[in-house]
């Protein structure tokens, strides 16, 4: 009897084992996607599989510092940032564009760190600034130039002009030095010995025609085509009042002039120290890419550069 009972002990006992064994196998299959889901985790792929290596390639392209903020001209500055956003998506990062209408504010924005970095300025400008405003600003890549061109006024070519036609120039230091020597280059005026690219009204010895300069803001220039005979514009004022250097200028800077690409080369500059950044080098080489190159030469019809 005794026997009997043991064995009836013993067999609910084993029952009881494997009841338990399959509740427990079930739970912990069930338990433990729930636990991950909870901690908001997923098994890592094995290395080396597809999924793996998708992974690695995600989380390469997700930088830590992903939002780029750049200040830059509405045209072409803003046009050219507009077809970097997709490459710089690929890559994992954002890029957000603020426009501005004038030459101080991006640079001073820059300067305080409330914004990455600025495109709309060429070297010359950009150390004129930095020496007269206090500012720390340094480059960070070299991307376009925009040729200066003498276009019309009231007088739709250069062999009218005549003693007392009036010419519209830009009036900040940079810009009107560039104006003046392109007057200089189609025998206008006459600077004088070394004047350079510093040069100011005060440094014209003499003129072929009497002409009048009128210095005006750079991005007034273009207001003063129904005024002035003839006006030199800023190759982005140019394409932002609708004239195309390519066919409505009289007159261009050479292409080939040192001057243009060492002095006047358009760049993406940055608080100094921050030219590293690996977002700001993911901006510059967007920028430089072959896909960029060909937007610009295509778009802009020698208007625009690329370096």
């Amino acid at each position: 009897m005794k026997r009997k009972v043991m064995a009836a002990v013993l067999a609910g006992i084993l029952a009881a084992g494997v009841l338990a064994g399959c509740g427990g196998s079930s739970s912990a299959g069930s338990a433990a996607p729930a636990q991950t889901e909870e901690a908001g985790e997923e098994e890592a792929p094995a290395a080396g599989t597809a999924a793996a290596q998708e992974a690695e390639a995600e989380t390469a392209q997700a930088p830590e510092d992903n939002h780029i903020t750049v200040a830059a001209s509405p045209t072409p500055h803003a046009e050219i940032l507009a077809q970097v956003k997709p490459i710089l998506e690929a890559q994992g990062y954002e890029l957000e564009v603020v426009e501005f209408e004038d030459y101080v504010q991006p640079n001073n924005v820059v300067d305080s760190g409330e914004i990455d970095a600025n495109y709309f300025q060429h070297i010359n400008y950009l150390e004129d600034f930095n020496a007269n405003h206090g500012t720390d600003l340094a480059i960070a890549g070299r991307i376009h130039y925009e040729p200066f061109g003498i276009y019309p006024g009231t007088k739709a070519s250069l062999d009218e002009i005549a003693d007392g036609d009036t010419i519209a120039i830009p009036n900040d230091p940079t810009n009107e030095a560039r104006a003046l020597l392109l007057l200089e280059a189609n025998g206008i005026i006459t600077l004088k010995e070394g004047a350079g690219i510093t040069a100011t009204v005060n440094d014209i010895e003499s003129k072929s025609v009497d002409v009048q300069l009128n210095e005006v803001e750079a991005a007034q220039v273009s207001r003063y085509k129904d005024e002035m005979s003839y006006m030199i514009l800023n190759g982005n004022y140019a394409l932002a009042a609708g004239i195309k250097a390519g066919s409505d200028a009289l007159a261009l800077e050479q292409g080939d002039s040192e001057a243009i690409k060492e002095q006047y080369v358009n760049v993406i500059a940055v608080k100094a120290g921050n030219e590293e950044l690996p977002k700001i080098k993911a901006l510059v080489g967007a920028l430089q890419s072959e896909e960029v190159r060909a937007y610009i030469e295509e778009h802009f019809e020698g208007a625009v550069v690329p370096y």
